[in-house]
């Protein structure tokens, strides 16, 4: 007997999402962020402007953006940010998860409740959680 899909059971975002993310203002430094990504072990740092997110910047944008445009180390990261961010509610469903990673080509959705950052949850939280069940 085949086992049901994991995303049909009604699995919500806020239960496989990670509750440790970074965030920074858009004024750091780029020097300073990959710092930070490297001190805290996260690809995704969440770009904040008056505390509210509005981008988000990944080890993948310090790889291509800064090269590509050889921007200096001392580059804010709201120039390498991408923006607008694209994120999601906590109390979404996987299936809509899943659908706007693929749609819009992300493998880190920032999870935002009230305007606030609560987590993140990445393709490879799908993956694992349907290779769990």
């Amino acid at each position: 007997m085949n086992s049901p899909d994991p995303i049909q059971q009604n699995t919500i975002v806020k239960q496989i999402m990670g509750k440790s993310v970074v965030s920074v203002d858009s004024s750091i430094t780029a020097t300073n962020a990959a710092k930070m990504m490297e001190d805290t072990g996260v690809g995704a740092i969440v770009v904040l402007e008056n505390n509210m997110p509005v981008g988000i910047v990944t080890d993948r944008d310090f790889a291509i953006k800064i090269t590509a445009h050889s921007y200096p180390i001392d580059t804010p990261v709201r120039r390498i940010m991408s923006s607008p961010l694209i994120s999601i509610d906590p109390d979404s469903d996987l299936w809509v998860a899943s659908d706007l990673m693929s749609t819009r080509n992300v493998r880190k959705l920032p999870v935002i409740d009230d305007d606030k950052v609560v987590g993140m949850i990445t393709s490879s939280d799908l993956v694992k959680h349907i290779a769990d069940h």
